[in-house]
C-alpha cells in the first residue's frame, strides 16, 4: 500500500515570551488536530492514531503530551496517541511511523503532529531539571568512557561543520540574511497563509487579537546588522543571527492509505515516496543529513537534480550549506520560503512543520519531487522524500 497526506497545518511560530506563548502546549497541538480534520471534512473519530513528536517531555509537555492533544481537541476520547522523541526529528519520524503503519495496513488513517513550547517548557527541561535535583544524568558511565571528556553539543558540532567545510563569519551571515528574505518574500506573496492556522491571542493590554504572521521573520533584516552580531564563541563563525530561532509551535499532516482514501472521500495531496533513517558521528552530530541524503537517494533510485525542492533544517547555518556542498545540489531549491534562521524551530514541531511547508510549496510552484531532512541531536538524521500528486 502508498501513503498519502491528505491535509497538513502549522501554527506560525512565535518568539521566546512572544505572541504564542500564553498558550499551553497541548492546547496549541489540538488546535492543528481540529484544523486537520476541518480542512479534510473528515469525521474526527475516524483518524485512528495521533503520533506526535515533542522533545522536551517535561512539565506542561510531559504525560504523553499527545494524549493531551487529543484530550484538548475535537477528536473524541476514542482516539489513541502517543509521543515520539528522534530530537529535533520528533515529528519528522512521526510522519515515518504514521506512513509505515498505514502502508502496512494497520491502520488507515493516522495523524502524524509534533509541538514545542519553548517558552513554556524550555530547551532541555527534560535533562536539566532531573539533573539539577540530584536524578542523574543521560551520560551514562559507559557512554563517558567511549567518549572520554567529550561532551555533546550541537554548537560546538555547527561550529566543526564550519570548520571542516571553511565556511566565513560572511557566508554563514549571508545564508541567514537570505533566509529573512526569502520568509519576507513568502509572507507577503500569501505563500503561507494556507498552511498557517491562524490562532486567538491576548495581548499584554488584554486586548485579542489573531496570530498568523511567523513571528520570527525580521522584516527589517539588513547585511550590516547581521554583522554586528556578536560571535557566539570568539574564535568561531556562529552568531545567534545564524542560528535557529527558539521558537513556539504546531504542525501536523493527515496521513492515510488507499482504503483511507476511499473512506474518508478525500483527494490526496502528496504521497510519501521514500522515508530513511540514518545514525553518525555523535560529536560532529548535525552532519548526518548529508550522509543520510546519499542513501536515501541511493535506495529511491534517484538522484539530487530529480529534487524539485529541498527542505534542509537550518538549525545552524553550517549545516545546509555543508548539504548543498556536499550533494552538489541546487541552492536555489533549497528552503525556498526561508528556514528556522528566519521563521523559528520548535525543536519537536519543526518535522510536520517542514513537511507542511514543502507540500505546500510543491503545490503553489507546480513542481514534483520535495526532500526533507534534519540534523538530530546524537548523530541521528531523518530524510523524507515526497510526491505532489
Amino acid at each position: 500500500m502508498e501513503a498519502y497526506i491528505v491535509s497538513a497545518a502549522r501554527v506560525a511560530g512565535g518568539r521566546k515570551g512572544g505572541r504564542a506563548s500564553g498558550w499551553h502546549p497541548a492546547d496549541l497541538a489540538g488546535e492543528v488536530l481540529n484544523a486537520l480534520v476541518d480542512r479534510s471534512g473528515i469525521d474526527p473519530g475516524a483518524i485512528e492514531d495521533v503520533i506526535m513528536g515533542c522533545v522536551s517531555q517535561a512539565g506542561e509537555q510531559g504525560n504523553n503530551i499527545a494524549r493531551g492533544a487529543v484530550l484538548a481537541s475535537k477528536l473524541p476520547e476514542s482516539v489513541p496517541a502517543t509521543s515520539v522523541d528522534r530530537q529535533c526529528g520528533s515529528s519528522q519520524q512521526a510522519i515515518h511511523f504514521a506512513a509505515a503503519t498505514v502502508m502496512s495496513g494497520q491502520m488507515d488513517i493516522v495523524v502524524a503532529a509534533g509541538v514545542e513550547s519553548m517558552s513554556r517548557v524550555p530547551m532541555g527541561s527534560s535533562v536539566m531539571l532531573h539533573h539539577k535535583a540530584g536524578l542523574g544524568h543521560p551520560m551514562s558511565p559507559r557512554q563517558q568512557a567511549r567518549y572520554p571528556g567529550i561532551q555533546f553539543s550541537q554548537f560546538m558540532g555547527a561550529e566543526m561543520i564550519a570548520k571542516k567545510n571553511g565556511f566565513t563569519r560572511e557566508q554563514l551571515d549571508q545564508f541567514g540574511y537570505e533566509s529573512h528574505q526569502k520568509a519576507i518574500a513568502a509572507t507577503r506573496s500569501g505563500a503561507f497563509d494556507a498552511e498557517i492556522v491562524p490562532i486567538e491571542i491576548t495581548l499584554a493590554d488584554g486586548s485579542k487579537d489573531i496570530h498568523k504572521v511567523d513571528e520570527g521573520i525580521r522584516f527589517d533584516v539588513t547585511r550590516e546588522g547581521m554583522a554586528n552580531v556578536k560571535l557566539l564563541q570568539e574564535d568561531g563563525v556562529i552568531t545567534a543571527a545564524t542560528s535557529s530561532q527558539i521558537c513556539d509551535g504546531s504542525a501536523g499532516v493527515l496521513i492515510v492509505n488507499e482504503r483511507g482514501l476511499k473512506t474518508l472521500g478525500v483527494e490526496p495531496m502528496a504521497r510519501i515516496h521514500h522515508m530513511t533513517v540514518t545514525g553518525g558521528d555523535p560529536v560532529i552530530m548535525l552532519e548526518e543529513p548529508l550522509f543520510g541524503t546519499d542513501k536515501a537517494l541511493k535506495r529511491s533510485g534517484m538522484k539530487i537534480d530529480d529534487i524539485d525542492l529541498f527542505e534542509v533544517n537550518e538549525a545552524f547555518a553550517p549545516v545546509p550549506l555543508a548539504w548543498l556542498k556536499h550533494l552538489g545540489a541546487d541552492p536555489s531549491r533549497l528552503n525556498v520560503n526561508g528556514g528556522a534562521i528566519a521563521l523559528g524551530h520548535p525543536l519537536g514541531g519543526s518535522g510536520a512543520k517542514l513537511m507542511t511547508t514543502l507540500v505546500y510549496a510543491l503545490k503553489n510552484q507546480n513542481k514534483r519531487y520535495g526532500l526533507q531532512t534534519m540534523c538530530e541531536g546524537g548523530g541521528l538524521t531523518n530524510v523524507t522524500i515526497i510526491e505532489r500528486l
